[in-house]
């Protein structure tokens, strides 16, 4: 079943790459997305929510000298970001049925190659099969940006793609040392991350030269890159700016989710003394990041570019929550994950809708949208209130646990995350006032000198039709967070409870019994 979900894609990406022209392929895309997010759905019957081990396992011999195995699996702390990752793909193809105009069909090939390369990621349980989803995805995502995206997309594109590519380098330095420690002291060289979590790695406290400490920070640069935390975050807001609104969509809902959990899988488990003495700083930088990027989003003058802004800030939580090393906060961070990608992916797909009309983002010469164009403000609204945590949506269940967690475990750096929460309501709300209230600006004046009136500015039954399961969702996961966090909670509290003695077990329900190495 999970290498269906992996491969299948591919198999979408070949049937729209044979269809003759471009008529249907918006349609046959649509149709073949959701067929995989029906699937991906039947996950949540096929697993046991009270287990922590890896069920639905499939393990076969890759490179067997090496000991490297195609090995997939899945538990609780990759469910939901393979239900994200699936859900987000037929969302996007709806999304950009007028935006993307050319190259239509090597469009939805792209996107469906970067959907494999997702689920991919999140379900492989080898590290070296895991570096190479996880290096995959940039290829798809390169060609995205670099074909469909702005003015500067090469420039963007390219400083992505070298930031990214040069700090999973050290990952891979990383993972090929902890292979030969598992020859050593197993005797036999293995990438399984379950021979991973037996590794016995020395950490000497007050110094950084000691082995664990090494790999924890060779495996900590590729995932901060890829969150990405302060300082490394430079590379973001280029690529938001440039990239097409599926791309932003993609990159803020998904990809950037593989830095997060790389830390929650690799560095958390793998590495615990060394997480626990140098927590310290990835708090700190997870601070930084959090009022960084809001006084930054707070004098943005183009509307993606302050979105973009503030994901580097929604990011920060997500890192504090994992640093703070305990249930609360674990949790609120994993529950963040899927907020960040439903709240912040809906405000890209929104101003690429009114981006679409009227060719410009320029927050300034906006206003009185609201009248001009009343369903697509009701939408941002509500939109803007899961993003700045407003009780009763999504965002508020996952920033309050995750200030839960970092007050229990290091109080003085959630205080200084809780003015990250005045600042996203400061910037979220300005943006509203000067968009949708007061009088007509600039843009409205002329759409409505050059048309008569405003009604092609609001939203269309397409795109309300898009906005809906987002809508549905940010109340749903704000009102009834149980019914998500109930799947995560074993695989968490093992995280938390095995305090440096993580072991990842195999659940004896598996799919290739005779394929599975023996513990």
């Amino acid at each position: 079943m999970l290498s269906l979900l992996i491969f299948l894609p591919l198999v979408f990406a070949f049937i729209i790459w044979i269809v003759p022209g471009v008529k249907h392929v918006r349609m046959i895309s649509l149709i073949l997305s959701l067929v995989h997010f029906a699937l991906s759905l039947t996950l949540l019957k096929s697993l046991d929510l009270t287990s922590s081990a890896l069920q639905m396992v499939e393990q076969i011999p890759w490179v067997k000298s090496k000991g490297i195995s195609y090995f997939v699996g899945i538990d609780g702390i990759s469910l939901w970001l393979v239900l994200l990752s699936t859900f987000l793909v037929p969302i996007i193809i709806l999304g950009s049925w007028s935006s993307i105009t050319e190259k239509v069909k090597g469009f939805h090939i792209t996107l469906f190659l970067l959907s494999s390369t997702m689920v991919g990621t999140f379900l492989a349980m080898d590290a070296i099969l895991f570096y190479t989803f996880f290096e995959a995805s940039l290829v798809p995502m390169y060609f995205m940006v670099g074909i469909w995206g702005g003015k500067r997309r090469i420039y963007a594109t390219v400083k992505f793609f070298i930031y990214t590519m040069a700090g999973s380098v050290f990952m891979l330095l990383a993972i090929i040392a902890m292979m030969f420690m598992t020859e050593s002291q197993l005797g036999t060289m293995s990438a399984s991350l379950v021979d991973f979590y037996k590794l016995q790695i020395p950490f000497v406290s007050g110094t950084f030269f000691s082995t664990q400490t090494l790999l924890f920070f060779a495996f900590c640069v590729a995932f901060a890159i890829k969150v990405p935390a302060f300082p490394f975050h430079t590379w973001l807001p280029d690529a938001h700016v440039e990239a097409p609104t599926p791309g932003s969509v993609i990159l803020a809902g998904v990809m950037l989710k593989m830095g997060t959990y790389g830390f929650l899988r690799f560095s958390l488990p793998m590495f615990p003394e060394a997480t626990e003495y140098w927590a310290w700083l990835f708090l700190l930088l997870g601070t930084i990041g959090i009022i960084y990027g809001a006084l930054v989003a707070m004098v943005q003058p183009d509307m993606k570019k302050l979105v973009a802004y503030s994901s580097v800030s929604h990011m920060g939580y997500i890192l504090i929550g994992l640093f703070a090393m305990n249930k609360q906060g674990i949790t609120g961070g994993l529950y963040q994950m899927l907020n960040h990608g439903i709240s912040t992916g809906a405000l890209f797909l929104l101003v690429g809708m009114i981006y679409e009309r009227t060719h410009s983002r320029e927050i300034s010469k906006y206003g009185g949208l609201a009248k001009a164009a009343p369903i697509f403000a009701i939408f941002f609204v509500i939109v803007t209130l899961s993003s700045i945590a407003v009780p009763m949506t999504n965002g508020f269940i996952g920033e309050f646990l995750i200030l839960l967690g970092t007050y229990k475990a290091y109080s003085s750096f959630a205080y200084f995350a809780v003015v990250g929460v005045v600042l996203g309501a400061a910037y979220m709300l300005w943006l509203v006032k000067k968009v949708f209230f007061g009088e007509y600006g600039e843009i409205i004046t002329e759409w409505k000198d050059k048309y008569g009136d405003t009604k092609g500015l609001d939203m269309n039954k397409r795109e309300i039709l898009v906005m809906i399961p987002m809508v549905i969702l940010i109340f749903y996961m704000g009102l009834f967070p149980n019914h998500f966090l109930m799947w995560t909670e074993s695989s968490i509290a093992k995280v938390v409870e095995s305090k440096g003695n993580y072991e990842l077990t195999i659940s004896p329900i598996i799919e290739n019994q005779n394929q599975v190495s023996k513990r």
